[in-house]
């Protein structure tokens, strides 16, 4: 909370900012969401994809942006500190979590669908089992995991429906508050402290 907090949105350029931070590795799934917005990029001019971060597969990113014809639609913004990051996402209008539901990216829980609810950005996920298990449609919109069409969908929806971004922003908001350190940390510490009693301690 110290660094994930709301300072009030400073962009107001007309367009539709998605994003994602984090590494750029294969199982995050970033090649889905090119494509996806590859197939929606006539009838969303506005929207934009930005990815922010580094790792294995940019060459194969940039390349795929290049064959898609996505130069200036898609922006690899490189890394950004922490701080940053998290105005970068106040500022966004929807985040994007489009990993695969391989053995890792479906049981891997990602911490950055609650950072992007704490900072009020409605959030696009994969429907992975561990998401599943957490969250609901209430609080993020699921789209199939690995499918670029169904991500394109789900994108398209939130892109035309501002009610429903709204909607979604505040039932996470909520969502994530019951969650933070603030509202868990006794039960977690009188945890610890059961399991380094002494022998024959309450």
């Amino acid at each position: 909370r110290a660094v994930f907090y709301r300072r009030g949105r400073t962009r107001n350029d007309g367009k539709f900012i998605m994003v994602f931070p984090g590494s750029l590795n294969w199982h995050q799934g970033i090649d889905i969401a090119i494509r996806a917005l590859g197939r929606i990029k006539d009838e969303a001019p506005n929207a934009e994809f930005h990815i922010y971060g580094d790792g294995p597969t940019v060459p194969a990113l940039k390349a795929l942006i290049e064959s898609l014809g996505l130069n200036g639609r898609v922006k690899m913004m490189g890394g950004r500190g922490i701080g940053e990051m998290a105005q970068i996402m106040e500022n966004a209008d929807l985040g994007v979590v489009p990993k695969r539901n391989d053995l890792f990216g479906d049981e891997a829980f990602s911490t950055k669908i609650l950072e992007f609810m704490i900072m009020g950005l409605p959030v696009v996920v994969s429907s992975t089992k561990i998401d599943r298990f957490y969250f609901s449609d209430s609080v993020v919109k699921f789209f199939r995991a690995g499918d670029d069409a169904d991500l394109a969908d789900a994108m398209l929806a939130m892109i035309r429906n501002p009610e429903a971004r709204n909607r979604m922003a505040q039932n996470a908001l909520e969502f994530a508050a019951k969650y933070d350190w603030e509202s868990n940390k006794d039960k977690y510490l009188n945890i610890v402290n059961l399991l380094t009693a002494s022998a024959g301690a309450t």
